[in-house]
């Protein structure tokens, strides 16, 4: 039977998780307050070591959050006015808006119809004389195919900045994402698979000078107080949130390997369901569902279907990046992007967070197996 909490299943449970490793939480934020460790230290120095031996790097740059990480890392790579960048038509506005910010100019790719990923067979069609880069994304926590896209990158003699906001510790082929290219990025926004308790993010990369380079910036310019080598921004991570990830760290891996196993659980339990397109993994990777979309053309009729009965649900994207307002000035149509404009057209989130029940996903699949897009109303 289920009971009345299981009816209502929201997006994310963050006071869930917190509930679950509150005593080491509570802990470590009241060592930060005692010691007045607030901004830099002994806890964002542990972060930065502990977390490049996490994703496999030399060096771990730890940041506000993980749009300044994209934009640090173009900085660091010498991005310029005239430059061109190459970033997927499917994201969040931070992979194309660094862009900018670098000086550089942004080029839409469309992405893989399986992924929903930057798709690499069209990157040599995208490819100019100005082109200098190209940021992947692995989005919803599944990776891009970088194997293919470094392949380009070499070719053509491009850096590659992986953008892993959403993607921590999936794998291609057993290598972790962010070990692939110049360097990546990743974001700790408390929603995100490891999350703060605020905004936080981080660059990593195998580069010492890059590092060094990107470090330097983020700092004001220098890695020593009042010595400003270059002119740079404040970018730090502060110690309260730097501690949270240091507790949070650990538990990664069960966490990810918990939204394995409900995605799994997903796709078993709506695999039937011929109204519903179910999200896929391409061959010979690890996806982390940060988010689970499903697609349907009666979107907005299944959000209605999941609210009335205390299911939450959102559109992540509800506009692919090229047709945003501040983009307007491309003139890019629908048929220029068709499989991110399906995407932003049907994809719909519907709830994973690694303090789910089985009762609540079960909750889930039973109400969308319900579902019957023919209904008025």
């Amino acid at each position: 039977m289920i009971d009345n909490k299981a009816k209502i299943v929201p997006m994310a449970d963050l006071h869930a998780q917190y509930l679950s490793v509150k005593s080491e939480i509570d802990a470590a934020i009241s060592k930060v307050i005692e010691t007045s460790a607030f901004i830099r230290g002994p806890d964002v120095e542990a972060f930065e070591t502990a977390f490049a031996a996490e994703i496999g790097t030399a060096h771990c740059i730890s940041c506000a959050n993980g749009t300044d990480a994209i934009y640090m890392a173009m900085v660091g790579l010498g991005v310029k006015p005239g430059d061109e960048v190459i970033v997927p038509a499917m994201s969040w506005i931070s992979t194309s808006e660094t862009v900018t910010q670098a000086g550089a100019t942004v080029v839409f790719c469309d992405i893989d119809p399986i992924s929903y990923t930057l798709d690499p067979a069209h990157l040599s069609d995208l490819i100019t004389e100005r082109t200098v880069g190209i940021i992947p994304v692995h989005l919803y926590g599944h990776p891009a195919d970088m194997p293919a896209i470094m392949q380009v990158a070499a070719r053509r003699g491009l850096w590659v900045i992986e953008d892993c906001a959403q993607a921590h510790l999936a794998e291609i082929g057993g290598r972790k994402v962010g070990t692939f290219g110049a360097a990546a990025t990743f974001s700790f926004y408390p929603g995100k698979n490891l999350g703060a308790m605020g905004d936080a993010g981080a660059v990593v990369s195998n580069d010492a000078g890059l590092a060094r380079r990107i470090a330097m910036f983020a700092r004001h310019g220098g890695l020593r107080k009042g010595d400003h080598e270059i002119e740079g921004i404040n970018s730090r991570m502060d110690g309260l949130q730097a501690a949270i990830l240091n507790v949070k760290l650990p538990h990664l891996s069960p966490w990810t390997a918990r939204r394995q196993a409900l995605a799994a659980a997903y796709n078993a339990g709506l695999s039937g369901c011929d109204t519903l397109t179910i999200p896929r993994v391409s061959a010979g990777v690890s996806a982390v569902w940060h988010l689970y979309v499903l697609r349907s053309t009666a979107r907005t009729k299944l959000e209605a279907h999941l609210k009335s009965h205390g299911i939450g649900s959102a559109r992540n994207y509800p506009r692919a990046l090229p047709f945003l307002p501040c983009y307007a000035r491309l003139q890019h149509r629908p048929e220029d992007f068709p499989i991110a404009s399906n995407l932003a057209e049907e994809g719909l989130s519907i709830p994973i967070f690694a303090e789910m029940t089985d009762q609540q996903l079960q909750r889930v699949v039973d109400v969308i197996l319900g579902f019957d897009p023919s209904e008025d109303g």
